[in-house]
């Protein structure tokens, strides 16, 4: 059961209606301007809440995803790059988000940086597809993802600042 906070972050974003994924040329015009939309929505969110913490764009297609994330931890500003690409399945699977930079730094990570979502995220996705996009993976899947790994990897050392 989700906590009141995570319900009301939830309730604030759009959901999707259109069940396209890229291979739908038609109907993935129509899904991406949902999920701008909604991505839009969540980073205004996010500014009014003072909790500003991604930046994100696509290649013209829609299909390839990248940008920054970051997590402040006890004042100090830890800045990531991530990245991921639209399955062929979109929306029916889940897109796997990596942090390239963090590969084999932590146990709840796979090749190539990618983040592990199984236990908790994927199972909630593949209840409320379609109408879960890129706002809701990274409102719910990296958001907590970082809340969780970051202050660990920090405590360990393995993460430093950069200016450290």
């Amino acid at each position: 059961m989700a906590d009141e906070a995570t319900r009301r972050l939830v309730a604030e974003l759009p959901l999707l209606r259109t069940a396209a994924g890229p291979r739908d040329r038609e109907g993935w015009a129509g899904r991406l301007k949902e999920e701008y939309r909604a991505l839009i929505q969540y980073v205004e969110n996010n500014k009014r809440a003072d909790n500003d913490w991604f930046r994100l764009e696509s290649n013209a297609e829609g299909t390839r995803w990248f940008g920054k994330c970051w997590y402040v931890h006890e004042l100090l500003k830890y800045e990531f790059g991530i990245e991921f690409e639209i399955p062929v399945t979109y929306p029916a699977t889940a897109p796997e988000i990596a942090i390239p930079e963090l590969d084999g730094k932590t146990a709840k990570m796979y090749r190539g940086g990618k983040i592990c979502l199984s236990d908790h995220f994927k199972p909630l996705w593949a209840r409320n597809v379609p109408k879960f996009g890129l706002a809701h993976l990274m409102a719910l899947g990296l958001g907590p993802w970082l809340a969780v790994e970051i202050p660990d990897l920090v405590a360990k050392g393995i993460v430093q600042h950069k200016e450290k």
